[in-house]
């Protein structure tokens, strides 16, 4: 029914298999959408959260998202300000993947401020005082910037494409895409680290605060390095998963070890920063403040596990996989790493939010408990399935792997021996 909607060269599965793919995450999507309606309807009693426990699963989940989300802006600065052109084979998914976690983000943040009439009162009334402001306006306008990016990736559609002006109007597009990449580029740069800032000026957590470098706290940088850090690594996990689901060969092998290897990069400085960062805190920061540090560790479920697993575990090992030439240039090896660094970031982003708010901060307070309600997890779920559509329509209909047609037409090689790549 849809054939001359697919671009030529490339085969799809049939119309009726595709809509028996999107109807579950439709289902999930209305779903979601219902538990979304009743915490606006009837207000944030409907999660589990408290003036205590201010912070739950949303913006724990948004700022994984965030963060996984950083490939579009960072992948963007590699490919149009660095011009390292083997990335151009992804850089269409990473826009799309980009723009599925910022407009889910932003979705959830709606439903958590409780009061979606009022959000222009951001802007119009902007509390200056408050890193939370920037982190409004930079996402907001980041998100954008995607939209923008998007354009283009929609107008490749074979139909839209003979439409005169919108051929048109995707040419003179593409020329902007160097400024647009810088701008996304800066104001990434600014939210990641102000997400990462908001929990370093908590004095009243001491767990989370941390000391300045000029007028930062040294979170606003380790945000700045994980996102980055694992964002070429999402990328990396959602074009092999596209492949093994379409049974297709999207990108080369070596573009897919190629974003391994910048991960790799950026995620062995996270760690070394990350370990300073833990030192400077256990030393000196919190024996200021009047807690020795081993005392956050003694609430269960909380302990000192969860410090190895964030640095070493998630952290150290999938560095030095990604870094490896014989490890990385074996798929299994490949995907392990980046689904490691990905859960790194995913609990870096748990412990600044769950585990600051649980641990008491004065003598007579008690170790505080939370679990999401049904409406909170629906909501999530709602942003999953919203972010699965989308990418599962622009897939089906837009170019998001140039490199597919001519892929399609040769001979799959035989991954090259370990030993022969390690020679590079």
């Amino acid at each position: 029914m849809d054939k001359d909607f697919i671009a030529r060269g490339v085969t799809r599965c049939s119309t009726g298999k595709f809509l028996l793919w999107i109807a579950p995450w439709v289902v999930m999507l209305l779903f979601g959408l219902y538990s979304a309606g009743l915490c606006l309807i009837k207000g944030l009693n409907q999660t589990n959260m408290d003036n205590r426990f201010v912070f739950g699963l949303w913006i724990f989940l948004d700022l994984t998202v965030i963060a996984l989300g950083a490939g579009a802006f960072f992948t963007g600065f590699l490919l149009y300000i660095l011009k390292i052109s083997d990335l151009r084979a992804v850089i269409n998914s990473a826009v799309v993947i980009g723009l599925v976690c910022y407009s889910g983000a932003v979705f959830a943040l709606a439903v958590d401020v409780g009061q979606p009439l009022r959000s222009w009162f951001t802007f119009w009334y902007p509390n200056v005082h408050s890193m939370l402001t920037e982190v409004t306006f930079c996402i907001s306008c980041y998100l954008v910037v995607l939209l923008i990016e998007y354009l283009p990736i929609l107008l490749q559609n074979r139909k839209l494409r003979q439409v005169p002006a919108f051929l048109l109007f995707e040419f003179e597009l593409h020329k902007l895409i160097y400024v647009l990449a810088g701008v996304g580029t800066f104001l990434s740069f600014f939210h990641q680290g102000s997400l990462g800032g908001l929990y370093g000026v908590l004095r009243g957590r001491p767990f989370a605060f941390r000391e300045g470098l000029a007028v930062w706290p040294s979170t606003f940088f380790l945000f700045i390095l994980s996102a980055a850090a694992v964002g070429p690594c999402f990328i990396l996990l959602t074009t092999w998963l596209v492949q093994k689901i379409t049974k297709k060969r999207l990108v080369r092998p070596p573009v897919l070890q190629l974003l391994g290897r910048i991960s790799g990069l950026m995620l062995t400085v996270y760690v070394l920063a990350k370990t300073l960062d833990t030192l400077v805190w256990i030393n000196r920061t919190s024996p200021g403040s009047g807690f020795p540090a081993a005392q956050y560790y003694s609430w269960r479920p909380f302990g000192t596990w969860i410090l190895f697993a964030e640095i070493v575990v998630f952290g150290l090992l999938p560095a030095l996989i990604l870094l490896a030439p014989k490890l990385r240039v074996r798929t299994a090896w490949l995907v392990s790493g980046a689904t490691l660094a990905c859960l790194g970031v995913a609990l870096n982003r748990y412990v600044q939010t769950l585990q600051t708010l649980a641990l008491p901060t004065l003598a007579f307070d008690k170790f505080l408990s939370y679990y999401p309600s049904w409406q909170e997890t629906g909501t999530f779920l709602a942003v999953v399935a919203f972010g699965v559509l989308v990418y599962s329509v622009s897939f089906r209909y837009c170019q998001l792997f140039p490199e597919e047609r001519e892929l399609k037409n040769e001979v799959k090689q035989p991954e090259e021996l370990p030993e022969l790549v390690g020679r590079y």
